[in-house]
């Protein structure tokens, strides 16, 4: 039993502050890669716009 309550508190410890940074650098990158995907829609729609596209 108490080998069984040691693996949890290593497992415990081992893992209690990278919950919170992998979050924090998991939003990041999710920010990051929306914008750089709403830039390239931005991008596409004024080169479209600009070069004379067929809206029909």
């Amino acid at each position: 039993m108490n080998q069984i309550l040691l693996a949890k508190r290593i497992y415990k410890e081992a893992f209690m502050n990278l919950g919170h940074r992998v979050l924090r650098n998991g939003f990041k990158l999710y920010f990051w890669t929306c914008t750089a995907l709403l830039a390239m829609v931005l991008y596409a729609f004024c080169y479209r716009l600009f070069t004379g596209f067929a809206w029909d």
